[in-house]
């Protein structure tokens, strides 16, 4: 592989809350220009890419069901609102010179393909993004744990974790300006320790088939180059 990245395939987990940058909901054009600028310069350099997409810019289901709307009818309306930033992701892909695809695991043949593993490998390895969208296609499953999961199959080097952070740290570095950020943790730190990485289901899923995870910063551009190269980017957990 051109470029001295450290990984071959990799899986991208982004939230919705970064698709809205400092607006707090919704899509921002400029947060995804930018993110489809990043991503441009990995694929073009060879590395096969998946991307697992969240909602919560437009619609968190344990927030709906906290306001007493049914937990499973919540997490539906929940998994609907990451096919709208997938959709919106695949159209800035393109406009970068991305060749992309939309994978749902809830079916909706007029805007994606269904998720189907083998065809998802097939795809990256031709050099195009696949982009995941509806999560497990489950209630109850959040879309950390759909990360795990797809990292799993999809027989990825490494899951990256896209937040607004640099990191992991022992407490809220918000609310303490001591809080200390990890360079290296094992996934039994994570679990034992309640570091809120990801819920427990995909921390444990990652740890029992050996997936490694760097949690980085995706406001700072070339980040997701330099985590892939191998600089010291943000956490490695594994």
């Amino acid at each position: 592989m051109s470029g001295g990245y450290r990984y071959d395939r990799v899986l991208l987990k982004l939230s919705g809350e970064a698709l809205a940058g400092d607006v707090g909901y919704g899509i921002d054009p400029k947060v995804v220009d930018d993110l489809a600028d990043q991503i441009a310069e990995v694929v073009h350099d060879g590395v096969q890419l998946a991307v697992v997409v969240g909602g919560g810019n437009i619609f968190r289901g344990l927030a709906g069901s906290a306001e007493g709307m049914d937990r499973a009818q919540a997490d539906y309306i929940g998994m609907l609102a990451t096919v709208m930033n997938a959709l919106a992701l695949q159209d800035a892909f393109e406009r970068h010179g991305i060749f992309s695809r939309v994978q749902s695991a809830i079916t909706m043949q007029e805007v994606s393909e269904p998720y189907i593993r083998r065809r998802a490998i097939r795809h990256m390895e031709k050099g195009r993004v696949v982009i995941l969208a509806a999560g497990t296609g489950n209630p109850y499953f959040t879309t950390d744990t759909t990360a795990a999961l797809r990292a799993c199959e999809l027989d990825v080097d490494v899951l990256m974790k896209a937040t607004k952070v640099d990191g992991v740290y022992d407490s809220d570095p918000k609310a303490n300006p001591d809080a200390k950020r990890f360079d290296r943790l094992s996934y039994m730190d994570v679990l034992s320790r309640g570091l809120n990485v990801m819920d427990s289901t995909a921390t444990s899923l990652c740890m029992d088939n050996h997936v490694p995870m760097i949690v980085f910063d995706l406001t700072e551009k070339g980040n997701i180059s330099r985590a892939l190269k191998g600089e010291n980017v943000g956490t490695t957990v594994e």
